[in-house]
């Protein structure tokens, strides 16, 4: 079977049962770990702008909710099926455990392309989708957030339309049902740029840890959404050269730099690298084998695989999205002897500021975004520390096995101390 052919939730399973044989995880908890408790799919009638109606598949996977609350982002992608949901609502419950976040593990998502319908019709999707999950989401069960396609204003449609679906006294309660949402509806500075600045929080505890000097460092990033550009810039401003970009329509290179922001509103407005003046033009090959330091696979999942993992250069790879790189193609860098740094660790900077905007929601504050970006700093360094310590007690090179053996040996605990009801 060709690599890319294997399910996502398969090569999810993979990853899990690696760190739970280092754990020494007995077969009955891996049965029930490895599993989601629900699987939800909905189907629901949209009215569009002409008038006809269109039916929408939508999803949410609820994977764990064992140490609180259910979690985890909205995607809206015409790839989005329940194998992939499944996947990513795994990962969820795998970083929430690793970095101590009183969170489990969830994902959702429509099968659909945003980029197809107006914004009116965006609003009516997102909002009957939402209407649709009814009971199934809630501010202290399960709480939505952005992902790949949907965003800010996404999650305000969905706040507004389950606080309408509450009673009058307690819409002000409900605003924690979802986060990520725009700092005016309650919204938590940074969360824009979380995920981006993990990645780089993730990156400088690796540079400490081997003695790298990310100021005189040179990346390519794949992918310049919402993570890549916020990790090209916040990298800019740390001395690196972002000298290669590539997203779904083609790639760019400067081996002098590429201007992170310049790029970003670039995009923003054509919503594509492709034809960014200040750079030239390359092939896919090209890119793969650009002569940097850092590798950010920032896109989707799958991307770095066996066909393009032996032209890849760079001293480390750092998985910005979920589940980017294919099992083949990371035993093939792992033999090269390429560092990766992994997703459930790397990317967790989103899930971490969530969980800071549903505290800041719930208690009725606002930090201010030194006092965020210091707290996520803290928590993944301490889990960057962590997962250091698992490698030299499990005595294994894979950071991903050693992050999966500390978030599984903590789910473990928790299980072997309250037990299986009734």
């Amino acid at each position: 079977m060709p690599e890319t052919d294997q399910g996502l939730f398969a090569t999810a399973l993979a990853q899990f049962e690696r760190g739970a044989e280092l754990v020494g995880m007995p077969a009955d908890l891996r049965s029930i770990i490895s599993q989601p408790k629900n699987e939800i799919i909905v189907n629901f009638p949209v009215r569009m702008t002409d008038g006809s109606f269109r039916v929408f598949r939508g999803y949410r996977i609820q994977h764990s909710n064992l140490l609180g609350p259910y979690k985890g982002g909205v995607r809206f992608h015409p790839a989005v099926d329940l194998d992939e949901v499944k996947a990513l609502a795994s990962w969820m419950t795998w970083k929430s455990a690793l970095c101590e976040i009183p969170f489990g593990g969830a994902k959702g998502g429509i099968s659909f392309s945003p980029r197809d319908h107006d914004e009116d019709e965006l609003e009516r999707i997102v909002r009957r989708f939402t209407h649709s999950l009814g009971a199934n989401i809630g501010p202290d069960h399960d709480i939505p957030a952005p992902d790949l396609g949907s965003n800010a204003q996404s999650m305000v449609w969905m706040m507004d339309t389950y606080a309408n679906s509450t009673g009058a006294t307690e819409r002000q309660n409900v605003k924690r049902v979802v986060t990520g949402k725009t700092l005016e509806t309650g919204g938590s500075p940074g969360r824009d740029k979380a995920t981006g600045q993990g990645v780089v929080f993730c990156l400088q505890h690796w540079a400490d840890e081997v003695g790298f000097d990310l100021s005189s460092a040179t990346v390519a990033i794949q992918g310049w959404g919402n993570v890549g550009s916020a990790t090209g810039r916040i990298l800019q401003v740390h001395g690196t050269t972002v000298t290669a970009v590539a997203d779904h329509q083609g790639a760019v290179a400067d081996e002098d730099g590429i201007d992170a922001f310049e790029l970003t509103d670039w995009v923003r407005e054509r919503g594509t690298v492709k034809g960014f003046p200040r750079a030239g033009w390359i092939d896919n090959d090209d890119f793969w084998s650009s002569d940097v330091d850092i590798f950010v696979p920032a896109a989707i999942e799958n991307q770095v695989r066996a066909d393009n993992a032996p032209m890849i250069r760079a001293k480390v790879i750092v998985e910005a999205a979920n589940g980017p790189t294919t099992l083949e193609a990371e035993r093939l860098l792992q033999d090269r002897g390429v560092e990766i740094l992994p997703d459930i660790l790397v990317n967790a900077g989103g899930v971490i500021v969530s969980y800071f905007e549903w505290v800041q929601n719930r208690s009725a504050q606002r930090w201010s975004l030194d006092d965020v970006d210091y707290r996520l700093r803290d928590v993944l360094w301490r889990a960057c520390d962590t997962v250091a310590e698992a490698r030299r007690d499990y005595e294994v090179e894979s950071r991903r096995d050693a992050a999966y053996a500390v978030a599984l040996s903590r789910l473990q605990a928790v299980y072997q101390q309250r037990g299986i009801f009734p």
